[in-house]
């Protein structure tokens, strides 16, 4: 287990930013190693996830919606496209605009790897139980409609 102690009188002891990301970090290891047997990590797993229900979402939409800025996004797709896992296809409304959709071998890929995520997300809630589990959930869903407005 990490040490994940922040040293008193740092100023860090008090700083949320420094908590939310340690614990995002932590989680994100916990899904990156039950996604790492389908070749993924959690980022790409959720960008696959996020385009398969917005199909033909534009990638400053997507990145909206993942609260990330379009270079990162640009970023984290460039690999899912070299694999033929997404493809950037112009707009039929707009030829200027990009619109992102799933290939038939990303959506294989994305219901593919849905068990290690399963997998993922059962062993966060056990290490925090159902009921600290949903007071996460629930805290985590304010913070982002309060942060967000």
């Amino acid at each position: 287990m990490p040490d994940t102690a922040v040293p008193s009188g740092s100023g860090l002891s008090f700083c949320t930013a420094s908590r939310v990301r340690k614990a995002a970090r932590l989680v994100s290891q916990i899904f990156d190693r039950h996604l790492e047997r389908y070749d993924l990590t959690i980022t790409q797993f959720g960008l696959l996830a996020y385009i398969n229900t917005f199909d033909g979402i534009g990638i400053g939409d997507l990145a909206g919606k993942l609260v990330m800025d379009p270079t990162t996004v640009t970023r984290n797709l460039r690999p899912l496209q070299r694999r033929g896992l997404v493809a950037l296809a112009a707009d039929p409304n707009d030829r200027r605009a990009r619109r992102l959709h799933l290939t038939a071998d990303g959506r294989a890929a994305l219901k593919d790897a849905k068990p290690g995520w399963s997998k993922a997300q059962r062993e966060v809630e056990a290490a925090l139980g159902d009921a600290d589990t949903a007071a996460l959930h629930a805290t985590l869903d304010r913070a982002l409609a309060k942060l967000s407005a």
